[in-house]
């Protein structure tokens, strides 16, 4: 088999076995991999009403056919697990090495099922070293196909309240091999903070959805990965040629943004456009903007460029602060500037970029992670007391995490906070909890870059911090990220995400959470981006620019981005289908326009790897088909047509400022486009998918096949 491996791996936790699984060809032609592999897998072994944060949920780490393949971009992998911010499917992308480690298990999945008893490295590998020769017993040895893999469980106590850098420094000098790849979490991850990332590869993030509580749930604390099988492809003259071809391409106009600015160069264009969210979506754009601009931060911090794996572009951009603070290195794009910064009102370069570090170092997703602490500081704003809030709401003391004792609440989201109401709340299960080491959830080892672990003094160690969350406050920002990765006063609260922290809060703070099915916002303001809107209303994983592409309508001349009109549904279904492609294939997306014709130039690259002939419509019926699986899985966990929708204030509160000042978006409005989205995919006038398109679709006998 080309591009493939034809099998997954799949490792119970609870049991410590492991063993291969056949994928069939019909399997791989139909969901590719990435993303659409991932989102079958997960409908077949996440069981229907699973707790997110229990051992029935999996966790699941999917390659694709052009991963090994040294095509510019092509080094990505997939996460999916039922998420615990949604109680939806939950999918994150990530990038690096880590994708060909993952591949090179000689498997082109790895679904871990179950939990640890007590807290674990998991080690699979394909290539023992000396040092660790004839000690196979310590795990499960697996033979197949001219490869085998060893899978260890190996205690990982020690490495309890690392930071994701330092854990992933400690693990590979432990298993004495710096080419060894590390999936882990943070102390965020360990305590349950429902936006919890998985970090490798020195700090990128699997981050979005919730997957490090889940990994943390199941009390593994890293995933170490070496493999060594190849990937091998049915044509590699041809694939040469398109891969030389392709890499001059995205050297060149299509690229530029992301080369030389990277996305930080969204901020400028968004506040005049007034599309930046600044102050909880309050406001459109941003007095500050100028001092955190894509260009005064490339030319007064940045440090260097950072490629992925098999990358042409380096959109990264590793910047460095220039105060008289702790000097501090970190990573920047859009998403975590506007999340970190205009949203929370702090214009202040040197602040953003210790609080996007300190997010990679606890391991937590920069949006959620700034948008919970926005909503918090406009309750503040409004006079509500989140501490005692959080007292009247109490019904039993927080957990004790002293001496690595404390039991996870059954049924609750964590800590003292009581059970939200409605689906998905999403229980912690009634395992060990992982020891702190005399609770103090922390520790850092020091590795050069500056830390931002703050020591948190005095009453602001409790909920006496949520005093000082005022916007613009940037120590109180740096304070609020560490006690939600402890849990500890207001950030137990705020660990729980803007949904539930604002239906345990009460006192109308719902009115401005703003999320979509529980996940926080992204960086673009709905109200002025009407296709952006349905695209975030409508998103399976919740509020996600990732998913849908619908916003690149908004910024062009196909339709007038303020105005709401019936044609957006035809483009938010083909926007999410195309995203659908890209992310299980998986391109890049910051690749996506060096392509003439995406579906047939990617539809030849699918065959020249696979050696399995498919036409552009096949591909794009393959995004069609991923894209509903998506929401079928949803409707199964108990979706309804009203989890399609917007925040309140994206339907009720008109913009104040920018260009767009004066224009608000109705709920008849969003209907209108909600409607015209369900008919362009054929389903019904609820949102429910009629079996004539599963079996359009070719669905009904994958169902089949699950029983």
């Amino acid at each position: 088999m080309y591009g493939y491996h034809g099998r997954i791996l799949i490792v119970d936790l609870t049991s410590q076995q492991a063993r291969y699984e056949p994928l069939g060809e019909d399997v791989l032609r139909a969901f590719i991999g990435g993303i659409g592999l991932g989102t079958y897998l997960l409908y077949r072994f996440c069981p229907p009403g699973a707790d997110p944060l229990g051992p029935e949920n999996p966790l699941i780490f999917v390659g694709s056919p052009l991963v090994g393949t040294r095509l510019t971009t092509s080094s990505k992998f997939a996460v999916l697990a039922k998420s615990p911010l949604t109680g939806f499917i939950g999918d994150s992308l990530s990038s690096s090495f880590m994708a060909t480690e993952l591949k090179g298990l000689g498997s082109d999945a790895v679904v871990l099922t179950g939990f640890c008893e007590t807290p674990t490295l998991l080690f699979l590998d394909s290539a023992p070293p000396p040092s660790l020769a004839g000690k196979r017993e310590e795990g499960v040895g697996l033979e197949g196909s001219g490869d085998a893999v060893n899978v260890r469980f190996l205690p990982a106590g020690h490495l309890l309240g690392l930071s994701t850098f330092d854990t992933e420094a400690r693990v590979k000098e432990e298993l004495g091999d710096r080419r060894i790849r590390v999936a882990c979490i943070g102390p965020a991850g360990e305590r349950l903070v429902r936006y919890a990332s998985i970090a490798n590869d020195g700090g990128r993030q699997a981050g979005r959805t919730g997957p490090g509580a889940v990994m943390g749930s199941k009390n593994l604390k890293a995933m170490a990965v070496r493999g060594r099988a190849q990937t091998t492809v049915h044509d590699p003259g041809r694939l040469d040629e398109i891969g030389d071809a392709l890499t001059k391409k995205s050297l060149g106009p299509a690229t530029e943004k992301y080369r030389v600015l990277g996305t930080m160069a969204n901020v400028a264009v968004f506040n005049r456009l007034g599309t930046l969210p600044t102050r909880n979506f309050q406001q459109t754009t941003f007095e500050g903007a100028e001092h955190v601009s894509g260009e005064v931060l490339f030319t007064e911090h940045r440090v260097k460029d950072a490629h992925c794996a098999n990358c042409t572009i380096g959109c990264e951009k590793i910047l460095i602060t220039k105060d008289a603070g702790p000097e501090t290195k970190g990573r920047m794009e859009y998403e975590t500037l506007f999340a970190l910064g205009p949203l929370l009102g702090i214009s202040d370069p040197n602040a953003i970029i210790r609080a996007a570090r300190l997010c990679d170092e606890l391991g937590m997703d920069t949006i959620s992670a700034g948008v919970t602490i926005a909503w918090a500081m406009e309750c503040a704003e409004r006079g509500i007391d989140l501490a005692q809030s959080i007292a009247e709401h109490s019904h039993s003391p927080s957990p004790s995490y002293a001496e690595g004792l404390g039991v996870r609440s059954a049924g609750r989201g964590g800590g003292a906070l009581p059970p939200p109401s409605g689906k998905g709340a999403g229980g912690r299960g009634q395992f060990p909890s992982p020891s702190y080491r005399e609770g103090l959830g922390v520790r850092s080892a020091g590795n050069g870059e500056g830390s931002s672990f703050l020591p948190l003094e005095g009453k602001q160690r409790e909920g006496e911090v949520g005093e000082v969350l005022h916007f613009g406050n940037t120590d109180a920002v740096l304070r609020a990220l560490n006690l939600i990765a402890r849990r500890e006063g207001v950030g137990d609260l705020l660990a729980e995400g803007t949904r539930r922290a604002s239906a345990i809060v009460g006192h109308g703070s719902h009115a401005w959470a703003m999320h979509v099915k529980g996940l926080e916002m992204p960086g673009y303001e709905p109200r002025s981006l009407k296709t952006m809107a349905l695209g975030l209303a409508v998103s399976t994983r919740g509020a996600c620019h990732n998913r849908s592409s619908a916003y690149e309508a908004d910024f062009s001349s196909r339709v007038d981005r303020l105005k709401a009109d019936e044609a957006r549904g035809a483009i938010a279904m083909q926007s999410e289908d195309f995203e659908s492609v890209l992310d299980s294939l998986i391109w890049c997306k910051f690749l996506r326009k060096a392509f003439d014709d995406f579906y047939a130039e990617s539809a030849e690259v699918y065959e020249r790897v696979t050696g399995w002939p498919i036409t552009p419509d096949e591909l794009r019926r393959a995004g069609e088909r991923i894209s509903t699986l998506k929401k079928l899985f949803n409707i199964r966990e108990g979706w309804a047509r009203a989890d399609d929708t917007l925040p309140p204030r994206a339907l009720q509160e008109k913009l104040s400022d920018g260009v767009a000042a004066g224009l608000g978006l109705t709920p008849e409005e969003l209907d209108l486009m909600i409607a015209s989205y369900y008919r362009a995919r054929g389903w019904a006038e609820d949102g429910t998918v009629p079996e004539a398109k599963l079996r359009e679709l070719g669905l009904v006998d994958v169902f089949a096949s699950f029983r």
